[in-house]
């Protein structure tokens, strides 16, 4: 019986995925490569190494965190355990509750109307435009 040891390092593009801040390892790559990913606040490239105590920074959509790495892995483990590899800071948490919290007003504040049209506008466009 052979016990693994945790890594000392990993890639980064590999971390974010097991960490599960991606769905594919791809889709870390090309965050980190649009800087939508930094390590201590410097731009970095996928295969540069995440140790524990880094600080990640992380931009997914109009949310953004900063976190500190606790644990390395290079397997995607289920979403329960991947919360264990990282602690968000307490500033980045206020700031991503206030974001939501300002993007759902957002959405509830738009006028009615504005936008796509509705299912009953289209048809009312496709009679006006079939005449």
């Amino acid at each position: 019986m052979q016990t693994s040891t945790p890594p000392s390092k990993i890639r980064l593009d590999k971390w974010l995925w097991a960490a599960r801040f991606f769905k594919t390892r791809s889709l870390a790559t090309t965050a980190i490569n649009s800087g939508q990913a930094r390590i201590n606040l410097q731009r970095i490239k996928p295969a540069k190494e995440v140790h524990i105590g880094d600080q990640l920074t992380i931009r997914t959509r109009y949310v953004e965190r900063t976190i500190i790495v606790q644990a390395l892995s290079k397997q995607r483990r289920p979403a329960k355990e991947a919360v264990f590899l990282y602690e968000e800071t307490p500033e980045s948490i206020q700031n991503r509750e206030r974001n939501a919290e300002l993007h759902q007003q957002a959405v509830a504040l738009r006028p009615r109307g504005v936008g796509r049209p509705t299912k009953k506008e289209r048809r009312t466009i496709h009679r006006f435009i079939q005449k």
